[in-house]
């Protein structure tokens, strides 16, 4: 059985974050290793994530850069076959998540998969603001500022050791960067699982703000520049504009 190293890095969310852990521990049908990475939370977290003892595979508590730091300390630290992530605000749809992602990597020519998301009111993760319907993977969508949803993105570990982690040269766009780098530049062959395997809290950071979307924009066409490839004419605004159909 393919082995998952799932990774959550955190910071002061001692309310959130015992749902994102509960999330995890509830998979069924598959092999998890669940690696926590906090950046000394000054608030609740610790003690909420010592309280799972050792359901918890790998507890790393210390200082960090930020959240891209935190999350390749936790590729670092993994032992799977494949590598994903869980933001502290956030859950696995429901238990049978991990069952469905370990299941495309039985096949040895998938390097990645990714699925659905959905973004979810912040005390209400019932209540559904908006759907992101990835789709199947089609190489030349990076062009036209289509990008899996990050959070459901599940890679072989092998390729980050072979082609990099995460840049800290990003303030947000890391996550795009990297995606880029191993699907579009390397060619990695991706496999769209057609379920909602994630629930996001409202509120991501790169959304959060008009400043923080130009920082976002800007940093879009960074990642096709630092990979050697042609920024696409327009990206700036197709990538945001392609999130308007997901409210529909």
């Amino acid at each position: 059985m393919v082995k998952l190293s799932i990774i959550t890095a955190v910071f002061n969310r001692g309310r959130t974050i015992a749902d994102a852990i509960d999330s995890v521990l509830a998979q069924q049908d598959c092999d998890i290793e669940y690696i926590v990475v906090d950046g000394l939370s000054n608030d609740d977290t610790e003690k909420v994530v010592r309280g799972y003892g050792d359901r918890i595979s790998k507890y790393i508590r210390e200082n960090d850069s930020g959240i891209y730091d935190a999350l390749n300390k936790g590729v670092a630290a993994a032992t799977g076959d494949v590598v994903g992530f869980l933001h502290a605000d956030d859950v696995l749809a429901g238990p049978q998540v991990g069952h469905w992602i370990s299941q495309p990597f039985a096949d040895e020519s998938v390097d990645a998969v990714y699925g659905d998301l959905q973004y979810v009111d912040a005390n209400d993760t019932d209540r559904v603001i908006r759907n992101w319907r990835s789709g199947k993977y089609v190489h030349s969508k990076f062009r036209y500022g289509w990008m899996p949803a990050h959070p459901t993105f599940y890679l072989r570990r092998e390729h980050y050791q072979e082609f990099g982690v995460y840049r800290d040269d990003f303030q947000i766009a890391a996550d795009y960067e990297l995606m880029l780098r191993m699907l579009f530049k390397n060619k990695l062959k991706a496999q769209a699982i057609d379920e909602v395997l994630v629930k996001m809290r409202v509120g991501g950071k790169s959304n959060a703000s008009i400043a923080n979307r130009l920082v976002a924009n800007r940093e879009d066409a960074k990642a096709w520049s630092l990979n050697g490839l042609k920024t696409p004419i327009g990206l700036r605004w197709m990538k945001p504009l392609r999130k308007l159909g997901q409210y529909f």
